[in-house]
């Protein structure tokens, strides 16, 4: 099972959703509250590219966006294969 980085801030409906979405998969993650640390938040952004928004998901080291991303990556059935390292 691939490394899972979740970068989020408290009260972010799509952070929630992203997690939730993780946790239905039983999926191990680590979750980086980053919404009211400027360093780690400077780190997603760097990490991600110039990712700004919350939250910021990361496969090992993939950048895989938002959660509007991984859901669309879920629903084109590409998520579980990433998530299982393939």
């Amino acid at each position: 099972m691939a490394k899972v980085t979740i970068y989020t801030r408290q009260f972010c409906p799509y952070c929630s959703r992203a997690v939730a979405l993780l946790k239905d998969k039983k999926v191990d993650f680590k979750e980086i509250d980053a919404g009211m640390d400027a360093a780690l938040k400077e780190e997603m952004v760097q990490r991600s590219g110039g990712g700004k928004t919350f939250p910021q998901i990361f496969v090992g080291e993939k950048h895989i966006g938002g959660c509007d991303d991984m859901m669309a990556l879920d629903r084109a059935g590409k998520l579980d294969p990433l998530l299982a390292g393939a």
